[in-house]
């Protein structure tokens, strides 16, 4: 099997991260598979509904650091920016845009690079055991790639995740509107297809625009320009660790994720 499954049922297409024994953590080839699996349930005129799940415990330990394929004798920052450029950056915003509703279902651990996976979905069904958490800082980089956090948290809450590297539950995220609703673990699956079930039966081009018309608000807003803007930031954070002699730390919040590959 493969680290991304795809299926349609009723209209609807799931895709779902298949890579439990690592906590599904990102390899280059899973993001790629991932893209692969949007663009053909984008380019697929049966499919309505977009369903984003997970297999096993935890939705998204985030990028594998160990797991990045061949690299340079010599990393540059050049190097970093024109990977994350295309795999963190480009496909992000492409899965926000396609113009099909798209929901993620996440449970267990959603970590750093796991919130570029769900914050780029229109809806978010969670788990009770659901917890959300950027701790990049500890790498000395100021947040993941596509920054979402202030507008899915709030200035205020985005910075407290931000600076003290916690993860916030299902409950906060509801409460702040990241979250549309919260369900037990078992019935997670289930609700959010029912819930792509209900949107599926609206009228498509309706739904396009729709869809269309709250991101173009947010663009307006300047959503896409801070996107922009802040993955250069972003890369200003690899800039310093290389000038620093390399990536210690990766190896250290790397760790962290091997953790949860037992639990």
């Amino acid at each position: 099997m493969g680290q991304i499954l795809y299926e349609v049922t009723d209209r609807v297409a799931v895709i779902t991260l298949n890579r439990p024994e690592a906590a599904n953590a990102q390899t280059m080839e899973l993001l790629d598979d991932l893209d692969a699996a949007w663009r053909e349930a984008a380019a697929d005129d049966e499919v309505r509904v977009i369903v984003l799940k997970a297999n096993g415990k935890h939705f998204s330990a985030g990028h594998d650091l160990k797991g990045g394929g061949p690299a340079p004798e010599k990393i540059t920052l050049e190097h970093i920016y024109k990977i994350e450029a295309r795999r963190y950056l480009e496909y992000t915003l492409r899965w926000r845009n396609v113009p099909k509703p798209s929901i993620a279902a996440v449970q267990g651990k959603c970590i750093a690079g796991g919130l570029m996976l769900c914050w780029p979905c229109d809806l978010i069904v969670a788990a009770e055991n659901a917890q959300f958490s950027d701790p990049v800082v500890h790498m000395g980089i100021g947040g993941v790639e596509y920054h979402g956090h202030t507008w899915e948290l709030g200035p205020r809450k985005a910075k407290e995740i931000l600076f003290t590297g916690r993860p916030i539950t299902a409950d906060e995220a509801e409460k702040v509107g990241m979250v549309n609703r919260v369900v037990p673990l078992d019935d997670l699956e289930t609700t959010a297809m029912e819930l792509a079930g209900q949107i599926a039966q609206m009228h498509p081009f309706a739904l396009r625009q729709a869809k269309r018309a709250v991101n173009q608000t947010l663009d307006v807003q300047g959503f896409y320009a801070a996107i922009q803007s802040v993955f250069d930031i972003h890369e200003t954070g690899h800039g310093n660790a290389l000038s620093d002699g390399g990536f210690p730390v990766l190896m250290r919040l790397d760790g962290m994720k091997d953790k949860l590959k037992s639990h």
